[in-house]
């Protein structure tokens, strides 16, 4: 007999609570960015707020570029627990339908990682205020609630891409080995020598939910559709290695 999708739900919250590897990168997430928005914001915040090209409201989510990398480590981890032992084949022996298994995982990593995202983006923001003296802006300053709430939704979609990916590959290590160096290096020297088409890169593309005006063709929510669609497309890729491949 099939299980319910509130039974497979349960039982993929089970897996990441119990999974201490995946469920301490999911801690990461909010507990690296709000290391770092301290850490920046007590040091050099008000020297860097002094100088002309200074964007306060963009430099207010500074650390979430470390919290992207907590979010695609426990988006890639949480997917390939499935991998481990031949954990795959006795979930499958329990959820005889892949589609039903597959929607389970992508929507708890997406809705943990959405929580969390959310949760992580408002505090980094209101956390590193704190430290800005005469230049703190508040929620209500234009764009601050946009770029808060953005930035908990660009933390899940990056999460749901890694998992995808995971899938697909299925390896933690190939994708960590792959987005994070693309993040941290490559996407920055596409973006100085590509120009305007870097800004559809996903990660370029979702942080311009983060920007007061962006600039180019690309809006703050469009540039998150963007992003959404890099993921999507990562997740149905993962979902036919998921069906067409044995276990």
């Amino acid at each position: 007999m099939d299980m319910s999708m509130t039974a497979v739900l349960r039982s993929e919250w089970i897996k990441v609570r119990s999974v201490r590897s995946v469920s301490l990168s999911l801690m990461a997430v909010f507990a690296a960015t709000l290391a770092v928005t301290v850490l920046a914001s007590a040091t050099v915040g008000q020297s860097e707020a002094a100088n002309a090209d200074y964007e306060p409201l963009f430099s207010a989510f500074y650390a979430l570029n470390f919290g992207q990398i907590a979010a695609i480590s426990f988006g890639a981890t949480a997917m390939s627990s499935e991998f481990v032992n031949g954990a795959l084949r006795i979930s499958l022996s329990a959820v005889a339908r892949r589609g039903l298994l597959y929607a389970a995982k992508v929507s708890v990593i997406g809705g943990l990682t959405l929580a969390v995202g959310l949760i992580t983006s408002f505090a980094t923001f209101l956390v590193g205020q704190m430290f800005m003296g005469e230049y703190a802006i508040g929620l209500g300053a234009p764009g601050a609630l946009r770029a808060a709430f953005g930035g908990g939704v660009y933390l899940a979609l990056i999460a749901l891409f890694a998992a995808g990916l995971t899938m697909l590959l299925r390896s933690a290590v190939a994708v960590l080995s792959t987005l994070i160096p693309f993040l941290l290096i490559v996407s920055f020297v596409v973006g100085d020598i590509a120009g305007d088409v870097a800004r559809y890169l996903p990660d370029r593309a979702g942080q311009l939910v983060l920007h007061q005006n962006p600039d180019g063709n690309l809006g703050p929510w469009t540039g998150l559709t963007v992003t959404a669609a890099w993921a999507a497309v990562a997740l149905l890729a993962g979902w036919w290695s998921l069906r067409t491949r044995d276990a």
